[in-house]
């Protein structure tokens, strides 16, 4: 399309109308263009963040990607749009026949979009037809109505969809040709039968001839369904530059630094603009050291995102946050005990950190269809996993940065530990572990089980976010969490934050409720312990076949669901029991007392 027809918030370009996505405009069906329909680079905001982009790299081989916001929008009278490119689709339409009063099946033709006048059959409306096919690889094309309703057998009589009742589900749904033949869309979902046939490998959101091959067999999806598209988002909190080492420094100067050989072309590489004052806190040598490592291909391993961000925080000095910051993105303090801790209730929280500036920088990197896959434990996808690509040949990617605050609550290593201990706790892991399982083998995609300690504090997560909500001035959905399970160094801590694209950030609703962390946590643990679907709630287990929620333990929509805006495991790896006692599961608990509050030792 050559003409604005929409606009949409720049966040939601990574995140529910990305490229590959379906939208509809007020009078067109489209799909998100790749990012070869994008404004040139040179018309974009440049996103600057090394750790994110060097991760992408990782994962998806493409060298030193440059990472790009969405454009914005001119409302400057006069100034040229800027916009990205959408493609239309699907290319079948529904006509919108006369439908008499009294009629209980009501019939409409199928036509392609070669038959329409300015948008109409006949001088009738049309709408795009709701059903399309697509596979898991991302491919997505028009459903063969032809060979659906015929298989192999050619015939180009006119086809019509028969709504033969007044639910609209498939079993009421008949697509009938003029010839006599029909069927069921209810056939259509049922990939035994391989009604679709084949995929066609069809990309359209790439443009034009950017077919590729496919094997898999072809599914029915629905244009607006939910299963259509998920993306898959990078997220990284900016650090300090201090924290780089000098392989990162060496990794981003490369295409500098690989004609060194000697500390002579060194001296004189020093000097170019793009190098000078990077290599300063490193002596020659070590430099040196680092670019033979990199040509050898031994280089040290990067840690992983949620690590170093767990360094960061952690390494923090006590105080107020009431100094200067020392850099713009990144201001983290912890809070003296003696203005937090009054109490038992927090016996099982080591400290709490105030994040008075934060930086939150997200990029695209593909999108799945059927399947949502999640990033690790660690914010991470592994290299292997499968994703539909957003260009043709990726160079950049495109991202957005918010600013903010947040409240960073750390758990005590040692009441983890003691906790984990008990057997009861092991018990109720293992049942989690198994529904696990049970989930996994139902689905391609691998994924590791996130353990104990990842799921307590992503339920306790969620039951402080859902109390800081009532009283930090920020909605639910605008709060987000950040888990940091880090077993092998003994860390474990939440990270509850909020952010604006706003260059100026938030105003410190959320941060300040760190002074009154002990009333959210009792807050928190007392409604915890009692949901309104209890006993079926507490009783539930991630094991049981019969109701097929195997990520979840004792946790519903009545108590420790959010938005899932705000969850970074939409909702999966959730349980009451290892926080609280709940209704026949009193020994499992995090924090056992009768009166919440009280932490394992």
């Amino acid at each position: 399309m050559t003409k604005a027809h929409g606009q949409l918030r720049r966040g939601q370009l990574l995140t529910t109308y990305g490229p590959g996505a379906l939208f509809d405009l007020p009078r067109h069906s489209a799909i998100i263009g790749g990012l070869d329909a994008w404004p040139h680079t040179s018309k974009l905001e440049e996103i600057v963040e090394p750790r994110l982009s060097r991760t992408i790299q990782r994962m998806t081989g493409v060298v030193l990607p440059k990472l790009y916001a969405p454009p914005a929008s001119d409302d400057t009278p006069g100034a040229a749009p800027i916009g990205i490119g959408v493609y239309r689709f699907p290319e079948w339409f529904v006509v919108q026949e006369e439908f008499k009063p009294g009629e209980r099946n009501r019939s409409r033709r199928l036509v392609k979009r070669i038959a329409l006048t300015k948008g109409r059959f006949a001088g009738l409306p049309v709408v795009a037809t709701r059903f399309v096919a697509a596979c898991s690889h991302g491919h997505i094309d028009d459903l063969n109505w032809r060979f659906f309703v015929h298989g192999s057998t050619p015939c180009n009589r006119q086809l019509w969809l028969d709504e033969r009742g007044t639910s609209g589900d498939l079993g009421d749904l008949v697509v009938r040709c003029e010839c006599g033949k029909q069927r069921s869309m209810i056939d259509a979902s049922d990939r035994t039968l391989k009604p679709l046939g084949y995929c066609s490998g069809r990309r359209p959101w790439l443009g034009p001839n950017s077919n590729e091959a496919c094997t898999e067999q072809a599914r029915l999806l629905i244009r607006t369904a939910s299963n259509a598209y998920f993306p898959q988002v990078l997220t990284v909190l900016s650090l300090p530059e201090r924290d780089s080492t000098i392989d990162t420094v060496v990794q981003e100067l490369w295409n500098y630094l690989l004609v060194v050989e000697n500390v002579a072309v060194l001296t004189a590489m020093k000097s170019h603009p793009a190098v000078a004052g990077r290599l300063d806190p490193f002596s020659d040598d070590d430099v040196l050291a680092a670019i033979a490592r990199k040509k050898s291909g031994v280089v040290a391993a990067e840690k992983p995102l949620k690590h170093v961000e767990l360094d960061a925080i952690l390494a923090a000095p006590q105080g107020y946050g009431d100094d200067v910051p020392l850099n713009e993105n990144f201001h983290a303090r912890r809070l003296p005990d003696a203005v937090w801790r009054h109490s038992e209730v927090s016996a099982g929280i080591a400290a709490v950190y105030q994040l008075h500036r934060l930086r939150e920088v997200m990029a695209l990197v593909g999108f799945t269809r059927f399947e949502a896959i999640t990033a690790d434990i660690n914010g991470e996808y592994d290299h292997d996993v499968e994703r539909a690509e957003i260009a043709r040949e990726p160079s950049w990617f495109p991202a957005v940065e918010n600013r903010g605050e947040g409240i960073f609550i750390q758990l005590r290593a040692q009441a983890v530990d003691v906790w984990l201990a008990r057997e009861k706790v092991k018990a109720r892991i293992t049942a989690l572990s198994a529904g696990h399982d049970q989930w996994q083998a139902k689905r391609k995609v691998q994924h590791t089980f996130p353990g104990g300690p990842y799921i307590l504090l992503h339920t306790l997560s969620h039951l402080l976010l859902q109390s800081l909500a009532l009283r930090c001035g920020y909605p639910m959905s605008a709060i987000r969490e950040r888990i940091y399970a880090d077993k092998e160094g003994q860390r474990y801590g939440i990270l509850l934050y909020t952010g604006s694209p706003d260059s100026g950030g938030t105003l410190g609703g959320l941060v300040q409720q760190a002074r009154g962390i002990e009333d959210h946590l009792d807050h928190a643990l007392r409604t915890a312990m009692l949901c309104s679907n209890d006993p079926i709630c507490a009783q539930h287990t991630a094991d049981d076949a019969l109701e097929g929620r195997w990520l979840l333990g004792a946790a519903c929509h009545g108590c420790a669901l959010v938005g899932e805006s705000s969850c970074e495991m939409r909702n999966d790896y959730l349980d009451r029991a290892l926080v609280v006692p709940v209704l026949g599961l009193e020994d499992a608990a995090f924090f056992t007392d009768a009166t919440p509050g009280v932490a394992t030792l």
